[in-house]
């Protein structure tokens, strides 16, 4: 692993942003240098300084503080989206696939292709704006478009899995269906799910920052990346820092985890360490 992001320098750099923010959500109380509530009228709208680094808002809050505690929200959103579809999505497509049948049809057909001809950002406002603000109520409406792909994934994994010999061998000594499907068949689609977790992570952060830019995310006044854009633009020439800092955190995060997914895509090939083997001769 050390050697592989040694060589690909994309991949380590997000891993260490990855790092950094996990950090930074769970140290936020520590490492934020003002609260993030606190309002300072008298500062309004100040630019960078030795005192905030990253400026004030047009309540005088911190910036570099709220964009702490931000990660905090964006890095607990995305982490329980990606944990709860996975485990949905997961355990749905990849038992629909392996039973096959009319179950399967049912899951494909009519579950899993009617979510997907919605637009999810617009199936997840309807939803938000149904069911109200609210973080728990935010996590739900995304799990809800988020164990789609999962199950999408895992359904077609199982259908190429459930052939091979080592589970027919194991069929013919008399294993019962759950422990085949349990004990053989998903430790052996958890590679393209780590991928596409880690994907997911970023979709879930921009997502949540999405809704938090219209209204419809977490309530103020706790800091909320998508939330402080919405409160920037009012002031994007007079106070352009209130729109930079944020944005280019958003950015990353999202770049971070993208390079993060295509690296473990790469790292968990095993076709890679044949193609190494070759080149050595």
């Amino acid at each position: 692993m050390t050697e592989f992001l040694r060589k690909n320098k994309l991949a380590a750099a997000g891993l260490f942003i990855v790092a950094a923010l996990t950090m930074a959500a769970l140290f936020a109380p520590w490492l934020a240098p003002y609260d993030p509530a606190d309002q300072k009228l008298m500062d309004r709208l100040q630019g960078p300084s030795w005192k905030h680094p990253f400026g004030n808002d047009e309540l005088g809050r911190d910036i570099l503080s709220r964009i702490l505690w931000g990660a905090r929200v964006s890095m607990r959103v995305g982490a329980t989206v990606v944990l709860l579809s996975g485990l949905a999505g997961v355990l749905i497509g990849g038992f629909a696939g392996y039973v096959g049948g009319k179950l399967d049809t049912l899951v494909t057909v009519v579950v899993i292709n009617s979510l997907l001809a919605f637009p999810g950002v617009l199936f997840a406002i309807a939803l938000v704006a149904f069911l109200g603000q609210g973080l728990d109520r935010l996590i739900f409406a995304l799990t809800t478009i988020g164990w789609v792909g999962y199950a999408r994934l895992a359904r077609g994994q199982v259908l190429k899995v459930k052939t091979l010999e080592f589970v027919e061998s194991a069929r013919a000594l008399g294993a019962s269906s759950m422990r085949i499907f349990a004990g053989h068949i998903l430790p052996n689609i958890v590679q393209p799910v780590l991928v596409q977790a880690s994907v997911g992570m970023a979709i879930a952060i921009l997502s949540e920052a999405s809704l938090s830019f219209l209204g419809l995310g977490i309530a103020p006044p706790t800091p909320s990346w998508g939330a402080m854009l919405n409160d920037a633009r009012n002031h994007l020439f007079d106070a352009p820092h209130m729109v930079v800092f944020p944005s280019v955190t958003l950015a990353l995060t999202v770049l971070s985890f993208n390079f993060l997914g295509d690296a473990l895509r790469d790292w968990l090939d095993p076709r890679r360490e044949s193609s190494g083997t070759m080149s050595n001769f």
